[in-house]
């Protein structure tokens, strides 16, 4: 009886290099897939739902309770926030008064808006920033931010539908 040694052995690679593969995917999906986090400002009512997992440093509250902040160990961070709507904009004068004057080294370079909700992203620096403003009641309007590095796009980029789709007031009571 006659075995190919050679043959084996590529067929033991292939399995191995197949196995490597399924393993990197599979960590991939399960960081991408991470425990959402529900996160309900108690002022305004804004909320919005991100993996803690990624976003695991919560940074100070700030005095005025209007949100809060997450940063993640590369860099990336999110905030949910409420705020007044003190200037009466609509979606779509949110949309042109961020244009017209944005944050220094902001560039936008994306912005849509609906009935009741503006868009904006682009880039500041060497990071990309994605915003998504939600008018409620109240004349409150509701924010999610996220900003990350643009050399981990392939990471983030995934994230950034679901926890911008997850933003919305709430239902329940809150305080004003």
């Amino acid at each position: 009886m006659v075995i190919d040694q050679g043959g084996i052995m590529q067929h033991l690679r292939r399995i191995g290099l197949f196995s490597t593969l399924l393993f990197l995917l599979t960590n991939l999906t399960t960081a991408a897939l991470a425990k959402p986090f529900t996160y309900v400002n108690a002022r305004f009512g804004t909320v919005c739902t991100f993996p803690d997992k990624i976003f695991s440093k919560r940074m100070p509250e700030p005095e005025n309770g209007d949100g809060l902040e997450w940063q993640s160990a590369d860099g990336a961070s999110v905030a949910c926030y409420g705020s007044y709507n003190a200037l009466d904009d609509t979606p779509d004068s949110l949309v042109q008064n961020e244009k017209a004057s944005p944050e220094p080294g902001e560039k936008v370079t994306y912005s849509k808006t609906g009935k009741k909700w503006a868009v904006l992203s682009g880039t500041k620096g060497d990071n990309i920033f994605y915003r998504r403003s939600v008018f409620g009641k109240e004349d409150v309007v509701h924010t999610v931010f996220i900003e990350y590095p643009a050399a981990l796009k392939a990471k983030y980029d995934p994230l950034v539908g679901a926890i911008a789709a997850s933003l919305h007031e709430a239902t329940g009571p809150h305080s004003k």
